[in-house]
C-alpha cells in the first residue's frame, strides 16, 4: 500500500451463509459495527470510490457479507449490521449466527475493524463484540466513525473513554476517529491495515 490516493477494488460476492463465502488465501479485513455505523461509507472512503459499498438507507435492512477485492493484495469485507431493535428476531439471529460464523471461523481474516458512532458511549452490543473478539483472539481495532460530529474537546473524551477501555486488551491494536463526510482518518487507517496484514502474512509464512 504504497500508494493510499487510490486503491482499486470490485465486488466479489455477497454471502448469506459460510459455505458461500469465497474460497481465497488472501488476507481479508472486515468492517463490522452496529446498523447505520457507517461501515459502507467507510470502506468507500478507503478505496475513494462512492458507490463500492452500497449505504442502505434502511438500517438492519442487509443481510449478506459482501467481499470486496483490492490491487493491494487484501479483501475488504462488509458485514451485516448487528443491534438494528425494529429487525424481528428471527432477522437478528440469522444476522448473528452468520457474523459469528465470519469473524471467528475465517482463518484468512487478519484484521476486525469495530466501528462504532463517536458521539454516543457504546452500547452493550459493542461492548458485548469487543470482548468476544479478545477472547477469541482476534486482532481488532475500534474506528470512531462519525468524529467530525464532535468538538475537539469531545473527540478526546472519547478517545480516551475507549483507550481506558481496551489498555489491558492484548488484541486490540488501535482505536481512530474517522469521518466519511472529512475522510478524516482515512490515512491512519490504511497505514494500520497495511501494518496488520504484513504482520499476518509473515505468520503464515
Amino acid at each position: 500500500m504504497a500508494d493510499d490516493k487510490h486503491i482499486e477494488a470490485s465486488f466479489i460476492k455477497g454471502a448469506v451463509a459460510p459455505e458461500q463465502f469465497p474460497v481465497s488465501n488472501l488476507p481479508e479485513v472486515a468492517m463490522v459495527g452496529r446498523s447505520n455505523v457507517g461501515k459502507s461509507s467507510l470502506i468507500n472512503v478507503l478505496v475513494r470510490r462512492s458507490g463500492l459499498a452500497r449505504v442502505s438507507n434502511t438500517p438492519g435492512k442487509t443481510r449478506e457479507i459482501n467481499f470486496f477485492s483490492t490491487d493491494r493484495g487484501f479483501v475488504l469485507v462488509d458485514l451485516p449490521g448487528y443491534g438494528y431493535a425494529q429487525v424481528s428476531k428471527t432477522r437478528r439471529e440469522e444476522f448473528a449466527s452468520i457474523i459469528d460464523a465470519y469473524l471467528f471461523h475465517r482463518e484468512n481474516l487478519a484484521l476486525v475493524c469495530v466501528l462504532v458512532d463517536a458521539r454516543h458511549d457504546p452500547m452493550t452490543s459493542d461492548l458485548s463484540l469487543l470482548e468476544r473478539l479478545e477472547f477469541e483472539g482476534r486482532t481488532y481495532a475500534v474506528i470512531l466513525t462519525k468524529s467530525d460530529k464532535l468538538k475537539p474537546a469531545q473527540l478526546q473524551e472519547r478517545l480516551d473513554q475507549f483507550r481506558t477501555l481496551l489498555e489491558l486488551c492484548k488484541f486490540n491494536v488501535d482505536v481512530i476517529p474517522s469521518s466519511a463526510h472529512s475522510t478524516m482518518g482515512r490515512s491512519e487507517i490504511l497505514g494500520m491495515m497495511k501494518r496488520l496484514i504484513n504482520e499476518f502474512k509473515k505468520a503464515l509464512s
